[in-house]
């Protein structure tokens, strides 16, 4: 094995062992290239962790679909201000399905809904005479309020914030 070092018309130095030369000028171009990747990689990390800390404790803890354990009652809670519940069991077996309005506090760990009054008349409208807005109203009355809730693995219980009265919900 032979080991070769000149310096050529602009001081960079080549040495030769075996086939592989490299230039000084070389060497500090693939320097500079492996600080920029290290640079954006390690930006890249921070990025995707800092998204990930952010889902986790900022996103709706509610999100998903809740089926109630006393009542064919289902809530399904998508985004973050309108929730859809659906009571099969309403209306001769007809169903309810009636999309309402709701608010989240993650701090204090509440949640109020509301009755949506265009999704009310709409459900009215395409019931064909069938519902009234008083009949959906008394369907879906006791999700109208504020409840505390608490989320347990697989399991919601919603407490009454007046009365303390609870409805459970397992997630599908």
């Amino acid at each position: 094995m032979e080991y070769i070092r000149f310096t050529d018309s602009r001081m960079n130095y080549f040495e030769r062992d075996g086939e592989y030369m490299l230039s000084k000028e070389e060497e500090l171009k693939r320097s500079r290239l492996w600080r920029i990747v290290m640079t954006v990689s390690s930006i890249l990390i921070v990025v995707i962790a800092a998204f990930f800390l952010v889902k986790m404790f900022r996103s709706n803890p509610l999100e998903g679909t809740w089926m109630n354990e006393d009542s064919d009652m289902m809530l399904s809670i998508k985004g973050s201000s309108a929730l859809t519940v659906s009571i099969p069991e309403a209306l001769e077996g007809e169903g309810i399905r009636l999309t309402l309005d709701y608010s989240i506090d993650m701090d204090e760990k509440t949640i109020s809904i509301k009755m949506n009054e265009q999704a009310k008349e709409k459900a009215v409208k395409a019931s064909d005479g069938q519902l009234t807005g008083d009949t959906l109203e008394s369907a879906v009355s006791p999700l109208l309020t504020t409840f505390d809730y608490s989320v347990d693995q697989k399991e919601l219980t919603l407490t009454e914030r007046e009365y303390g009265e609870q409805m459970l919900f397992i997630k599908e």
